[in-house]
């Protein structure tokens, strides 16, 4: 609802001083020949910025409230009507932009550029206007729709900013990366239990931690009870493009129950992967229960077959994950401690559903309610 103060407060139409500031915006739109620069993703993060921090400056310079927004959409769309982005939402946004990133310490940077570094300002084409180095990072590499997901679902500048490089890196769309956000992927990237530290050179022990997520989210899987670790299996497996999203980027799949064969026995790998980063073979064992460490003792032999009979000489080691239904982190890591393979042991989840024949059985809302009545009164 709109306050006293909102509605006493003369139209920005109306002041001499807006008059005069739109007339430089229309000017500068003009110049940088926005109908084709707005075309490139550059140009248009840049002029978003300036636009934003005109707009962040204007409302606490003067006292024409928040009106300004609705009566600039209103003035630009009526003088540029073919140029999308200046709608009443989008100029909000477009404000939160700069205000948000303006925010951005001088340690919170994207990566910089192949063969260069960054500066602490950058300067580009419209006038003298510097830039956070951040801003002419996002441009080019970052769509504006991307930045508004970020704008609305992260609040932390490192989680922003592990977003904003994962998405470069992996060339995420809109939908993936607000899938990413909602599943919780900055809390859950290297978090599993590994011993790669002592396992593995540095950066390779580096790399491979942040590989490793915990816990796994599949809950594009929708399991009846009761299942096993084939089943999953199974679905993983039919549902490879989203089981490979979730494991991140780098993975390429060989084979479900892969045979090995050791001395004269016969062994199977539940999954088998190679990481095109990691440049080596990766082990995946399920295991639909609680982690108990004989797991890692078989993982381990596992992995020792792999460097034995596929490993080629310039693979790096094999690593090894084990993902179970749950594990105790403190059992877990002694279980890892003496292992001489690579491996990480992380928690997965996934959708339980009951059979139709135990649904009949489960009481009622309105059963509830009824029981919860009848104890409330007794």
């Amino acid at each position: 609802m709109m306050d006293d103060k909102s509605k006493n407060t003369p139209s920005p139409a109306n002041h001499a001083g807006y008059t005069s500031w739109l007339r430089e915006l229309k000017e500068k739109i003009r110049s940088v020949q926005v109908k084709a620069a707005l075309a490139a993703s550059r140009e248009l993060i840049l002029f978003y910025w300036e636009l934003g921090e005109d707009i962040s400056q204007k409302l606490s310079e003067t006292h024409w409230g928040s009106k300004i927004i609705d009566q600039l959409s209103k003035d630009l769309r009526s003088e540029f009507p073919d140029i999308q982005g200046f709608s009443r939402t989008n100029i909000y946004y477009i404000k939160k932009f700069y205000e948000y990133f303006i925010t951005f310490s001088e340690q919170e940077q994207i990566i910089p550029p192949p063969g260069g570094q960054m500066g602490s300002v950058l300067t580009h084409q419209y006038g003298s206007q510097s830039y956070p180095p951040i801003i002419p990072q996002i441009g080019g590499q970052l769509p504006w729709s991307h930045i508004k997901i970020l704008l609305d679902k992260v609040s932390d500048h490192q989680e922003t900013l592990f977003y904003i490089r994962e998405t470069i890196e992996n060339g995420w769309s809109r939908d993936v990366l607000a899938f990413q956000i909602k599943s919780r992927l900055y809390q859950r990237q290297g978090k599993s239990v590994s011993n790669f530290q002592q396992t593995l050179p540095t950066p390779q022990s580096d790399l491979a931690q942040q590989t490793i997520k915990d816990p796994y989210i599949f809950d594009f899987l929708s399991m009846t009870k009761s299942y096993n670790e084939r089943d999953i299996e199974n679905q993983l497996i039919s549902h490879i493009t989203k089981f490979l999203l979730e494991l991140g980027k780098g993975f390429a799949f060989i084979g479900r129950q892969y045979h090995l064969e050791v001395g004269e026995s016969d062994y199977y790998l539940d999954l088998l992967f190679y990481h095109i980063k990691l440049k080596c073979y990766v082990v995946i064992e399920l295991k639909n229960t609680k982690f108990i460490p004989e797991y890692a003792g078989k993982l381990n032999f596992y992995l020792s077959a792999v460097d034995s009979l596929l490993k080629a000489e310039d693979d790096k080691p094999t690593i090894g994950m084990l993902l179970c239904r749950d594990k105790n982190r403190i059992e877990t890591e002694f279980a890892l401690r003496d292992m001489n393979k690579p491996m990480g042991v992380s928690e997965f989840t996934l959708t339980e559903i009951l059979p139709d024949e135990l649904k009949g059985s489960l009481p009622t809302v309105e059963e509830i309610e009824e029981d919860m009545r009848q104890l409330s009164t007794e």
